[in-house]
């Protein structure tokens, strides 16, 4: 891991982010990927669940980004999102993420984004006592509790994991 301050710039990003919002943290940069969810958990050490996964959709009908961040052990239940939307959720391509974001697909993090993003909360990721989220690259990740996501990202905490 660089050293404190050498973080690169995404990374760098997200850490004032962070303490803009009042949260302090370690952002880890790491050698390994961590664009998937089982390859941040095998990087960090944790289980996949604990990984908050930050998945950005695009509204069908009104073309609006709207983040989900779920636990890496689930999917979206694109019917239950679609009922807190009043809309169908869409896929987003890696323009329409970069675009809205200001960050690539398996760096997206909860926070730090270029523009405010209607975003909801996985509420399984709220029974682990800590959770690992992106922080700006594929490389770089950061420990949080649960309950500080809410207020992190002013998200709605919701029942979004598809069953099964």
């Amino acid at each position: 891991m660089p050293a404190e301050g050498n973080l690169g710039a995404s990374a760098a990003r997200i850490q004032a982010a962070l303490a803009a919002r009042g949260y302090s943290c370690e952002i880890h940069e790491l050698a390994q990927s961590t664009r998937t969810a089982a390859e941040a958990a095998a990087a960090v050490g944790c289980a996949i669940g604990q990984i908050a996964k930050s998945i950005l959709f695009r509204a069908a009908e009104s073309g609006r980004p709207v983040l989900v961040v779920t636990s890496g052990a689930n999917r979206v239940d694109t019917a239950a999102l679609a009922a807190l939307l009043g809309e169908a959720p869409g896929k987003a391509d890696a323009d329409f993420v970069r675009r809205e974001t200001g960050f690539v697909i398996g760096g997206v993090p909860p926070v730090g984004h270029d523009r405010p993003i209607l975003t909801f909360i996985d509420r399984d990721l709220l029974q682990y006592p800590e959770i690992w989220a992106a922080a700006g690259t594929p490389f770089a990740v950061f420990r949080l509790p649960p309950a500080a996501l809410a207020g992190l990202t002013g998200g709605t905490v919701a029942c979004i994991a598809a069953p099964g």
